[in-house]
């Protein structure tokens, strides 16, 4: 029986999220494939002590408790994993880059003809650099006013954060949108709200004789065409090969009333819960998520 570690936590501000993620598939293998895999918790805490299933260890032991690791904490870990030649499922560093900087991605996907909505990213305000706290929001809103007219989307750049999504009309409804991420101490993104129908791809290579196995067009909200989903599809793939995504990418697309996409964002790890999306998909070509699971841990083995 192979031995699949799941590493979760680390230092960084994704600590929580990445908690959740691993937990999610530590429970799904368990559940769904544990028959042929042993799950084990690999588990950093917020000062880097790594615990294996609760007791603590130095990365070299894993070598000989663990065959596969799958890692939902920062992919530098990864570079430890590779140092000892333990193989690892994860997102790449570069993809994690441009994951985390929307100004990197737009340069990326403008190379391959992709577009993205034009978008601010605001870091989390700090008095010492960014002056008093009471005209921080008006000085912000006005930086934005000045790239990209109204409506714009305000958000947290954090994905695990509470903080809520503010469609802003007008210059004070961006101001308060901008000053609700000051008060959750977040970093925000203040993005151009484009209307039109949204939907996701899911990919995964060296499925089903395919380098990149695109399922059928999901999370659709708004009828598309057979072109306009075939066209969703080829731009998924270029995607995928370009930012190099390892084991599964997911592309989020919206496709305005005059025919043009905008890719919005892409994520690295497949929701595996039940009621998910990418379930959905699976099904919808006579697969489980589990067969596109095994698949990954096993072309990664």
């Amino acid at each position: 029986m192979k031995r699949i570690g799941i590493l979760r936590g680390g230092t960084g501000e994704h600590y929580h999220l990445s908690l959740r993620k691993g937990g999610d598939i530590i429970s799904y293998i368990f559940e769904n494939l544990g028959e042929k895999y042993k799950v084990v918790d690999i588990l950093i805490d917020t000062e880097g002590n790594w615990h294996l299933n609760g007791k603590p260890v130095m990365p070299a032991d894993l070598i000989h408790k663990i065959d596969l690791v799958w890692n939902t904490a920062h992919p530098g870990f990864s570079v430890i994993l590779d140092n000892l030649s333990i193989p690892s499922i994860g997102v790449s560093s570069f993809s994690h880059a441009l994951g985390n900087s929307r100004e990197m991605l737009w340069e990326h996907m403008k190379k391959i003809g992709v577009a993205m909505p034009r978008s601010i990213i605001l870091p989390v305000y700090q008095k010492d650099f960014d002056g008093p706290r009471e005209r921080y929001a008006i000085k912000k809103a006005k930086e934005v006013h000045e790239k990209f007219s109204s409506p714009w989307i305000v958000k947290s750049f954090s994905p695990d954060s509470n903080m809520g999504i503010h469609l802003a009309k007008t210059f004070n409804e961006l101001v308060a949108g901008i000053e609700d991420g000051v008060k959750h101490e977040k970093s925000i993104v203040v993005e151009e709200f484009i209307s039109g129908k949204v939907a996701s791809v899911h990919s995964v290579p060296n499925f089903r004789g395919q380098d990149i196995y695109a399922f059928p067009v999901g999370n659709v909200f708004g009828n598309f065409s057979p072109a306009e989903k075939e066209k969703l599809i080829v731009l998924a793939k270029n995607i995928h090969n370009h930012i190099g995504a390892k084991h599964y990418l997911k592309s989020n697309f919206l496709l305005n009333k005059r025919g043009k996409i905008y890719l919005l964002d892409f994520e690295s790890t497949p929701n595996l819960k039940l009621s998910s999306n990418f379930s959905e998909v699976c099904e919808m070509v006579g697969a489980k998520m589990h067969h596109v699971v095994e698949h990954i841990l096993e072309t990664t083995l």
